[in-house]
């Protein structure tokens, strides 16, 4: 979702402010956000976001400036203030037309998912949205390999910005395509097997994968 599919940073500098404030008001943090540490991690599970921005704080402020970070960012989305990549909702049209099934597969929250695939009415083309919390280890491979036994999917490709989408696919034996978005390391991306500049490139590259299976 993130960084693939949804833009995040329209709302996360937004959000991101307002988790460091609520902190300010609790005296637990009196410099600049972290924003740009932020963006060295985007992509990694939450708890593990505030581990590394928060290292000396304790749990429970842990989890409490995550419950309000993920209030702010459901609020914003329902505000309108974030916004799809270019041609989403076009590449999903085209890939439902021609009987791909699609799937989320985010290191987000429920919830916070829940709120992007409704504001914009994703489930329109997508079968389902899965959740890292829904997987114990928080191992983004193990997630997708759940969604392969549930549907029985033997041939797919895993299309993300970070190297936890390249190593789900590599996990379960799928096509690693790469999108070189905002949040993307070429470093990362050196590993998936394609790489993309713009979704609208996976309709041409999925039904050559159609032909090859």
């Amino acid at each position: 979702m993130d960084g693939t599919l949804f833009q995040t940073d329209t709302i996360l500098e937004l959000s991101l402010d307002d988790a460091f404030g609520y902190l300010r008001s609790l005296g637990q943090w009196d410099t600049a956000t972290p924003i740009e540490k932020y963006r060295e991690i985007m992509g990694v599970p939450l708890p593990k976001v505030w581990k590394t921005l928060l290292p000396h704080h304790s749990n429970e402020i842990r989890e409490r400036v995550d419950a309000y970070f993920l209030e702010r960012l459901i609020a914003h989305i329902n505000q309108g203030k974030g916004a799809l990549y270019p041609h989403v909702q076009e590449i999903f049209s085209y890939l439902k037309d021609n009987h791909f099934s699609i799937f989320i597969a985010s290191n987000g929250l429920s919830d916070y998912l829940k709120a992007i695939v409704s504001f914009y009415q994703l489930d329109r083309w997508v079968t389902e949205t899965f959740s890292i919390e829904q997987i114990h280890s928080l191992n983004k491979g193990d997630l997708v390999n759940a969604i392969l036994k549930k549907y029985g999917i033997q041939h797919a490709a895993v299309v993300g910005d970070r190297l936890s989408d390249i190593n789900a696919a590599k996990d379960n034996g799928l096509m690693a395509i790469g999108c070189h978005f905002d949040f993307s390391q070429e470093e990362e991306l050196a590993q998936a097997d394609v790489v993309i500049h713009d979704l609208i490139e996976l309709k041409t590259l999925l039904p050559e994968l159609k032909r090859e299976i």
